[in-house]
This record gives structure tokens, C-alpha cells and sequence, in this order.
């Protein structure tokens, strides 16, 4: 039974990351405006060098360093893995798709960015449903709650000014993209997690420890 948990725990993680990187990477192709996370990504990608998927690796152990810091506790490195595993599948979409999905008409531009949109809510939801690993910027979310006594809401208002401060910084992709990323995000992922609760509950697929309430549209 145990072994059977642990096998659909591994295969809601890498399908919902597989899912969740398609999503992003259709976002940033659609040439409206990424999240500010991905935006501060792009950014750096072609202001400093290296891939948008290696940033991504490099911001996750830098924000689990300052989780530490913060919290006063040994730093969370199994992060790393989800961070590593969405930065390699960012690159891969990228490479597989960047030559020939470049939408050039507004609507196509708009219909791209709502099925990221769609797909990183159905992506997350699978994924943060498997439990795994932790989220570095969740983790930095709920201490600066803390610290501040503040509502999470609050804290994750602040990462976003933070992230989007540092994309205009490197010239990331911002637009309206950002802004319904930032509006619908929390929505659509919360759908789809009373969907994906919906059918564990149902017995369509094998009950896993429940998640917590995590957002991963940033």
C-alpha cells in the first residue's frame, strides 16, 4: 500500500512539474507579460547570461539561504529539487518550442498566455497535491508572515513588489501578461485543487498526505 503512495506521489510530482513548466514557458512566449518570478527570470537571462531554467535554480537556493537566515533554522535544501526539476523543464520547453511558437497577432498572443495560465494552475495543483518537496518562496511567504504578524496575503504582496522592483531592473517581460497572472492565478490554481481533492476523495486517483494551501503563481 505504502509503496503503491509513494509511486503516485512521484508520479503526480513529475507530471504536475512537467505540466507547470509548459505553462510558464507559454506565458513567456506569448509576449505579454510573464508572473513577476518568471518575469525577474527572463530577465536576467538575457541581461546577465545563462538560462531562464539555471536562474531558477540559482534563486531558489539563494531565497532557501535567506529562509534560513530569517528563520534561524538549517536551510531547507530539498527545495532545490523542485527548483531544479522546473528549471531544466523550462529550458526544455524553451528549446522545443521558442522556433516555432512565436504568436504574432494579439489574440493569438492572448490565447497563448490563457492556456499557460490554465496549464500552470493544472500543473501546480497536481504537483503541490504530491506533497513532496517544499517551495522556497512559499517557505519565504509564510516567514515573513510571521515576522511581521502580518496575513499572508500581506507577505506575498511584498515578494511580488520585490520580484517586480528586480524584473523592471533587468528589463523582464511585464505587461498585461503580469497582471492577469497576478489577478487569476490564485483562482485558477484553487479550482483545480478542489478538482484534484474532488477525485481523491472519489477514489479516482490514491489519496496522498493533503497539501497545504499553497500558491505557486509567483
Amino acid at each position: 500500500m505504502m509503496n503503491g503512495l509513494h509511486r503516485t506521489r512521484y508520479f503526480l510530482y513529475f507530471i504536475g512539474n512537467f505540466l507547470l513548466t509548459f505553462g510558464i514557458v507559454l506565458t513567456i512566449l506569448s509576449d505579454l507579460g510573464t508572473s513577476p518570478f518568471d518575469a525577474l527570470l527572463v530577465g536576467l537571462s538575457k541581461k546577465v547570461g545563462l538560462t531562464v531554467g539555471s536562474w531558477e535554480i540559482l534563486i531558489a537556493f539563494c531565497i532557501i539561504v535567506i529562509n534560513s537566515l530569517l528563520a534561524r533554522q538549517r536551510p531547507e535544501f530539498s527545495g532545490l529539487l523542485t527548483a531544479f526539476l522546473t528549471g531544466v523543464g523550462i529550458d526544455l520547453w524553451l528549446f522545443l518550442l521558442q522556433d516555432s511558437l512565436q504568436p504574432e497577432l494579439f489574440a493569438t498572443k492572448l490565447l497563448c498566455l490563457a492556456i499557460g495560465l490554465i496549464v500552470i494552475g493544472l500543473g501546480s495543483a497536481i504537483y503541490l497535491h504530491a506533497n513532496l518537496a517544499p517551495i522556497p518562496v512559499d517557505r519565504l511567504m509564510l516567514i515573513i508572515r510571521d515576522l511581521s504578524g502580518k496575513s499572508l496575503f500581506f507577505a506575498k504582496t511584498i515578494i511580488y513588489i520585490v520580484f517586480l522592483a528586480m524584473a523592471a531592473l533587468f528589463n523582464g517581460p511585464i505587461g498585461i501578461g503580469t497582471i492577469l497572472t497576478v489577478c487569476l492565478g490564485g483562482p485558477i490554481l484553487q479550482f483545480f485543487m478542489s478538482v484534484i481533492n474532488g477525485m481523491a476523495s472519489k477514489g479516482t486517483i490514491k489519496t496522498i498526505v493533503p497539501p497545504t494551501n499553497k500558491d505557486h503563481t509567483i
